[in-house]
This record gives C-alpha cells, sequence and structure tokens, in this order.
C-alpha cells in the first residue's frame, strides 16, 4: 500500500543570516603558530583559547597567583607519576617554594623508598607473581615497616618516620627521595594508607598498630594542611580513590572546625577521566565558590610542562630586543 504522508516542504524554512549567529569559537580564540626562539610562556599563550588550552593558561596563572600571594598549594599523588619519573620536578617543585606540601598513597612509599636505595623500582610484576616472588623484597620490607614502627612510638606519621630514615641513613639516591626531600626542606608530607594494599604489609614484619597509627596521624597533618587552602590550589595527580577520598574527608573536618574554604582552585590531573576525583576534586569542593579543572594527558608530559609553566611565570625572562633596537643600544655603549 502506498504510504499517505507527505515530505515535508521545505520551501516554508525560514533561514537567518551567519552575521547574527552567536558562536562560541572565533578567530580571536585561535592557537597562533610556533616562532623559532620563542620561550615555554610564548608556546602557553600561543595555545587556543578553547577547552583544555583555556584550562591550562588559567591553572597556571592561578598556581602562580597563589604562590604570590604566598596561598598554600597541595598535591595529592598516587604511585605513577613516580615510576615515570617526576620526582626531580617535584622536588624542584618543593625547593621554589611553590609546593607546600604532598600527600601520597601507600605505593608511592614503596617506590620512593626502592628508588633512595638501589636507584630503581617497578618490578615486573606478571613475571613475578606466578613465581611467587611478587613483592618479596626484603629490603623494601624491612625498611618501610621498621621506620613506620620507630616513628609511630615517637608519636610521627608515616611521612615523617620514613622520610627522616632515608634523609639521615645510608640511601645512595636520597636526592632523589620525595620523602628525604620532605624533610631536608621542611615541607610536610603525609602517606595514606589502605591496608592490604602495598607489598610492605605481606611480610611478618608489618605492624598494622604502628601503621594505622602513623596513618591516622599523618591524616590529622594533612587535614590541617587543607584547612589552610583558602585562596590556594589543590592538586590531585594520579589518584583514582585514596587521596580523593581523603582530601574531601580533610575538607570536611576544615570546614567543620571552622575553616571556611569557599575560594579554592582545585584541579585533576590524569590520563583518563575517574568518577572519584572528578567529583571529590574537581566539583564538590568548588560548590560555593572557586574553581575546579580536568587536565587529561600524560603524567610523564603534563606535570613537567606546568610546572615548566608556572615557573616561567614566576620568574619571567626579559624579552630579547629587536635587532635595531641592540644596535642602537651598542651605540650609545
Amino acid at each position: 500500500m502506498k504510504s499517505q504522508e507527505k515530505p515535508l516542504d521545505l520551501n516554508r524554512i525560514r533561514f537567518t543570516s551567519l552575521k547574527q549567529k552567536r558562536h562560541k569559537v572565533g578567530k580571536k580564540i585561535f592557537s597562533t603558530p610556533w616562532r623559532k626562539a620563542g620561550t615555554l610562556t610564548d608556546f602557553v599563550n600561543s595555545l587556543p583559547e578553547i577547552l583544555a588550552g583555556k584550562d591550562f593558561k588559567e591553572v597556571v596563572e592561578r598556581i602562580a597567583k597563589a604562590v604570590r600571594q604566598k596561598r598554600i598549594i597541595l598535591l595529592g599523588m598516587g604511585a605513577h607519576p613516580i615510576k615515570v619519573g617526576l620526582n626531580p620536578i617535584l622536588i624542584d617543585l618543593m625547593e621554589k617554594g611553590v609546593l607546600k606540601g604532598i600527600a601520597m598513597n601507600g605505593a608511592c612509599l614503596v617506590h620512593d623508598v626502592e628508588i633512595s636505595m638501589v636507584g630503581h623500582t617497578s618490578e615486573e610484576v606478571d613475571e613475578e607473581l606466578h613465581r611467587g616472588t611478587f613483592g618479596m623484597v626484603k629490603e623494601t620490607h624491612e625498611t618501610i615497616n621498621y621506620a613506620i614502627r620507630e616513628g609511630a612510638e615517637k608519636g610521627w606519621g608515616i611521612g615523617e618516620s620514613i622520610g627522616r630514615k632515608v634523609q639521615s641513613g645510608n640511601f645512595p639516591y636520597k636526592h632523589l627521595s620525595l620523602l628525604a626531600a620532605g624533610q631536608r626542606l621542611g615541607v610536610p608530607i603525609t602517606v595514606h594508607i589502605a591496608i592490604g594494599t602495598d607489598i610492605n604489609h605481606m611480610g611478618p614484619s608489618a605492624d598494622g598498630s604502628a601503621i594505622g597509627q602513623g596513618s591516622l596521624q599523618d591524616f590529622r597533618t594533612f587535614a590541617s594542611l587543607v584547612s589552610q587552602l583558602e585562596k590556594g590550589v589543590y592538586i590531585n595527580l594520579g589518584s583514582a580513590v585514596i587521596l580523593p577520598e581523603v582530601f574531601l574527608k580533610a575538607l570536611a573536618l576544615a570546614n567543620n572546625l571552622g575553616h571556611p574554604l569557599v575560594n579554592l582552585t582545585t584541579v585533576n590531573m590524569d590520563f583518563i577521566h575517574q568518577y572519584r576525583p572528578s567529583v571529590n576534586v574537581v566539583r564538590r569542593p568548588t560548590l560555593k565558590g572557586g574553581k575546579g579543572y580536568t587536565l587529561i594527558g600524560h603524567h610523564e608530559i603534563m606535570l613537567p610542562l606546568l610546572a615548566a609553566a608556572v615557573i616561567e611565570k614566576l620568574t619571567p625572562h626579559p624579552r630579547p630586543l629587536p635587532r635595531g633596537e641592540r644596535a642602537r643600544v651598542r651605540g650609545k655603549a
């Protein structure tokens, strides 16, 4: 049977003028091509004022502004940034007074200590697991667990306990250790443990009481740091669950104790979108003010780029004079 429906009559369409339309993208926010011998600041400025390009510039500006105003900048991190070689970048940011505190999970503890001992870390899990040898590293277990136990007896958090151990001991590569750098520079580093997630929990030297006591002490220290975040910046780097949860609880505790945090900048940096960082770092803490950002990209590229851009923003280099102007200045000299 033939259909009785007639096609729409397109001759009745009403058009509008392109010039009258409001558009989201215009030539004023386009990128600019790279010019030889430019600075990193030139490169950042050349990024388009669109989506992540715009966000990246804003994050750089907000971090630099917070540093200038002597506001606190904190970093929460998983272990992957250590495993892709970013300790020197993070230590440099501590030395330059940019980072005022670092919170890390237990895996960070393992990899940071192993690097300080032998200069390498991150065993081949696929090879070791079925041999029954994965995680069974005597030096790692004993160094971490004994230091945690000794520190707990003195009332120290885990970050301080391990930091003191590495900084004062015979660790050939302590200059690459975040924990040692924290002790050397007076930058608090806290460690937030989930029992059973780290290899040093697998042996007889692990002391659950000391681990719990030290991690709880570190949570309270971290909450104290978070309570100072008004007009500051919090960065979550590669932690999908533990640090976003710890940060949210510390934020809630700070608010409960009368530390209003309504104007802060939060940044989540990872190579995929994750639920908890998106909610607990980017969205919820900035509902009443401030702004949250998500920067997606590989840690080994994005963090060095962000760090370099912030450092250049804080210490701008004088622009070279044009050739003709240089000649005139030489003539006056």
